[in-house]
């Protein structure tokens, strides 16, 4: 299992409250943007494509925990940018913990082992580090266009794990993808003593500099039903085990947006941290006004045809998981025997 018992069973019984409550549309996990800035320029990337007086922006603390108490979600992830950035991030993560919400730091980890030695955060079964890790390291310093990257995340990884952190990895794979050189990161990951990895396809971000690399449906499912093949039991995701299954091709879900709502800078992001359709300035008018059934590969919209995102279709195979004694049964069959 990638995820503690006491997560998962925060996780179960929050989804089984709103199946009782009979809501069909809530948040699971909030991504909470600070900032947009970073100190990398991935070719993948569409968020920092903003001019500078854009990018100097950022959230305050008291912003930042208003939107966290106004969507309830029991998991808050803090993207960006580079979360690290943040001058209030030491600050944010304590009361984010107080309010005993799971955080999961997104970062590049070019100055986590500086903030660690600083002793900005505290280990804390609520807190975890995710590392972004696109695969080993010829893959992952083309992915971030800056050499020597994959080393200092390494280093920053071990270094974690030493202090007593919780560690994950968060991988975004693209069309330049080998199936045996992402086994292979699979198991340089497992030799790190990281917690669990995510892994999630390439989305085509309308601002992202190279727009050839993204992965369309055939080729995600091609992709991933290889690289998960027989599946080793060493391998610990981060990830329900259905969603991994709709990544190979096995389960067919539709995008469930709103389980990941993001709050940024310009207020609740339409429909979801990949598409810019908009904001909303409270929580209540994104889930309310916002047109979902424009939305998904169901709805016919071009911009959501090759979209397997774990943001949209993460939310759904938890749903999926609670919804049916089948999907409980087979998630539970999964976790235990690893088996995909």
């Amino acid at each position: 299992m990638g995820v503690p018992a006491s997560q998962a069973w925060t996780v179960a019984t929050y989804a089984l409250k709103q199946r009782l409550m009979r809501r069909e549309r809530y948040p699971l996990v909030l991504m909470l943007e600070p900032l947009l800035r970073c100190n990398l320029a991935c070719a993948g990337c569409g968020k920092i494509q903003y001019p500078p007086h854009v990018l100097k922006r950022a959230l305050t603390v008291e912003q930042c925990l208003a939107a966290v108490e106004e969507c309830g979600a029991p998991i808050v992830s803090i993207p960006g940018g580079e979360p690290l950035l943040y001058p209030h991030i030491g600050e944010l993560v304590e009361e984010l913990v107080r309010r005993k919400k799971y955080v999961y730091l997104c970062t590049n980890a070019l100055l986590l082992s500086e903030k660690m030695a600083e002793g900005v955060f505290a280990p804390s079964k609520r807190l975890t580090f995710s590392v972004h890790m696109d695969g080993l390291r010829e893959e992952h310093d083309a992915s971030v266009c800056r050499d020597g990257v994959y080393d200092i995340a390494a280093q920053a990884i071990r270094e974690a794990v030493r202090r007593g952190f919780r560690v994950t990895t968060n991988t975004t794979l693209f069309s330049q993808s080998e199936p045996a050189r992402v086994r292979d990161f699979f198991d340089a990951m497992m030799d790190l003593d990281v917690e669990g990895m995510m892994v999630s396809p390439g989305y085509s971000y309308e601002n992202a500099p190279d727009q050839d690399s993204f992965l369309e449906r055939g080729k995600t499912r091609e992709l991933f039903a290889q690289a998960l093949a027989d599946k080793k039991k060493r391998w610990r995701f981060n990830q329900s085990p259905l969603f991994l299954q709709f990544l190979m091709g096995k389960r067919d879900f539709e995008c469930l947006p709103w389980g990941n709502p993001l709050y940024t800078i310009f207020g609740w992001q339409r429909p979801c941290y990949l598409l810019q359709d908009g904001y909303a300035p409270t929580f209540r008018q994104l889930m309310d006004e916002t047109p979902w059934e424009e939305y998904g590969h169901a709805s016919g919209n071009p911009q959501c045809a090759n979209c397997m995102v774990h943001c949209g279709y993460e939310p759904a195979a938890v749903h999926a998981t609670f919804a049916t004694w089948r999907g409980l049964r087979d998630a539970a069959s999964a976790a235990l025997t690893g088996r995909l």
